[in-house]
């Protein structure tokens, strides 16, 4: 008789490390959690003694293994968070699809299976992102400063048509599964979020292409020089994790007939470069940070909105953000960061 889970895929991730840290800490999870990943878990996440946690290790594309998982479990709810980030997709696009995307078919299918066989529908909720959308030019960015959830789906990188594709299936396993078949399937529950670039204190920037902000902090926070590579006027939207973390959960606890979109843009705060050098300037003055704009990754966040438009999940759920860019700086990432690096 397959066990009752909640299985977090990318567990080892930025942001599964922190998802994982508030489900255990609020005892969010009524189920015990499989964590899934290539890498183990920290040490203090992996203790038998803390929750009711079980971790696998594996690749995200080992349709074996994932399959028995989906025979060992009944997934009552899925937190999707492996991909494979946006500028290693860049690199290796063939790989970043088949992570990204073959990957998280497969997982959706697996999910739609248990949702029939359970007669009971599985939440899938997935991290989606900005880099979903393209814009054309900066005279249409400078024109269109906040960006609602239909606009501007034309992106121009692997890993945002990865993750436009991932949203399009998971609506269609949750709207449209078997719609040729004679009687109607029980569909799965796919909720995306589309997230600004996240800043966490907690762990080290890997790969992103909005990474730039981090990394000004952490570099400055250990006393070494960091050159930025976009220009000062650059200007995307910023979340701190702990909201991340918050807008996955209170949209899982989301009652169903709320829900009037599988995918909801959510966001805290918008600066340029140039303000987030001066946000680490007033915490590390000696702070050694350059500006040398690498063309195509500048290309890259170019293409991205200043700001995302997220009346749509406040209003449907009620979202909300605790950390604006003062209290983001002052109170999460600064103190966590400054003592990150106490020798």
């Amino acid at each position: 008789m397959p066990k009752k889970a909640t299985l977090i895929t990318g567990a080892a991730g930025e942001i599964g490390q922190a998802l994982l840290y508030a489900l255990i800490e609020n005892h969010a999870s009524p189920d015990p959690i499989v964590t899934f990943d290539l890498q183990d878990l920290p040490p203090e996440l992996s203790k038998n003694n803390i929750a009711d946690v079980t971790h696998v290790k594996g690749s995200i594309t080992d349709k074996p293994l994932l399959e028995k998982l989906a025979a060992e479990y009944e997934f009552e709810r899925i937190y999707h968070l492996a991909a494979y980030l946006s500028t290693k997709a860049e690199r290796t696009p063939a790989l970043a699809h088949q992570v990204n995307v073959e990957a998280s078919a497969w997982l959706l299918e697996l999910a739609a299976q248990q949702s029939e066989r359970s007669r009971r529908a599985v939440q899938f909720i997935f991290p989606s992102s900005k880099a979903i959308y393209g814009v054309p030019d900066l005279k249409t960015k400078a024109a269109h400063p906040k960006v609602r959830e239909d606009e501007f789906l034309a992106p121009i990188t692997m890993y945002g048509n990865n993750k436009l594709s991932t949203e399009c299936l998971g609506n269609y396993y949750s709207r449209h599964y078997k719609q040729l078949a004679d009687t109607k399937p029980i569909m799965l529950d796919f909720r995306a979020l589309r997230f600004p670039g996240l800043i966490s204190a907690f762990t080290v920037p890997t790969g992103g292409t909005s990474d730039y902000g981090p990394e000004m902090l952490h570099a400055a926070a250990k006393g070494e020089a960091y050159t930025c590579f976009v220009r000062p006027d650059t200007t995307i939207a910023f979340m701190a994790m702990p909201d991340a973390v918050k807008a996955l959960l209170s949209l899982a606890a989301a009652p169903h007939e709320a829900l009037t979109r599988t995918a909801y843009n959510v966001t805290s705060f918008s600066l340029s470069a140039e303000e987030f050098h001066q946000q680490v300037l007033k915490s590390f003055p000696d702070a050694q940070i350059t500006f040398t704009p690498d063309p195509h990754r500048q290309g890259i966040v170019d293409s991205w909105p200043m700001n995302i438009d997220d009346g749509a999940a406040r209003r449907d759920w009620g979202w909300a953000p605790d950390y604006d860019m003062q209290r983001c700086f002052e109170e999460y990432l600064v103190p966590n960061i400054r003592e990150r690096y106490v020798v």
